[in-house]
């Protein structure tokens, strides 16, 4: 098992995995987005419990701070880094955090999954990393219109859309459209804004674009305040993969 991002407190990821019936005694490493609370709190005490690596980039190591409590692997954009059965690509995303990447992680079998969130815009980069993936879980941040509309300073909501913010229903759905593909059987929308944003703005919006390029999978939401899962993908080889956010 790898886990990506570990944006809670050991008790509640602990909590989270009980709930979808993952055992973390399998942890093979945890691998990081970027250094952000709501990404990395869990990530150290987590890695250091079980004695596996945190996998990264640079900036992202630095900014933790763990210094050698436990093992760093440097995941370097477009160099493949293999653990156990995986192996992780990451690229570069524009957003404001020390060196912050999107993830696509392979198994053995071909399976596939890219991970894509807090990015302000989908550069050539991020369309490269998400082409022929198996799943994809993408940032659908907010609605236009509910952002535009909402309390938030005109500060916050310049940052929020800007070109270091995040993706849009509108944006996720483009991008997705763009990578879409024979072999995509599952996408999942993930960092929903409470404010911003609803569960039914984002599939639709979504859901739309995908369906008109001949998506035939399963377009799932994750929520902030419930485990998402276990999904089961299937690979042409017969094997399943199986993701839980």
């Amino acid at each position: 098992m790898l886990l990506l991002d570990a944006g809670f407190s050991l008790r509640e990821l602990d909590k989270r995995a009980e709930r979808v019936g993952l055992h973390l005694s399998g942890l093979v490493g945890v691998a990081l987005t970027h250094e952000h609370g709501d990404h990395a709190t869990g990530a150290v005490r987590l890695a250091a419990r079980h004695g596996v690596p945190v996998l990264s980039s640079t900036g992202t190591w630095s900014a933790l701070g763990a210094g050698d409590t436990i093992t760093f692997l440097e995941v370097v954009p477009g160099v493949r880094r293999d653990l156990g059965p995986f192996a992780v690509t990451g690229c570069p995303i524009p957003h404001d955090a020390a060196e912050p990447l999107a993830l696509a992680v392979t198994a053995r079998d071909g399976t596939s999954v890219g991970l894509a969130y807090d990015l302000g815009r989908p550069t050539t980069a991020v369309r490269y990393l998400l082409r022929n993936l198996t799943a994809v879980i993408l940032e659908a941040n907010h609605d236009e219109v509910l952002l535009r509309t909402s309390d938030y300073p005109v500060s916050v909501q310049e940052r929020i859309a800007g070109s270091a913010g995040h993706l849009s229903n509108r944006t996720a759905a483009e991008l997705l459209a763009e990578v879409h593909h024979r072999g995509l059987g599952a996408v999942m929308l993930a960092h929903l804004s409470r404010r911003c944003n609803t569960e039914v703005a984002a599939r639709a919006t979504v859901e739309s674009a995908l369906r008109a390029v001949g998506f035939t999978g399963d377009v799932l939401v994750a929520r902030q305040d419930e485990p998402t899962g276990p999904v089961t993908l299937a690979h042409a080889t017969g094997s399943q993969f199986s993701l839980t956010l």
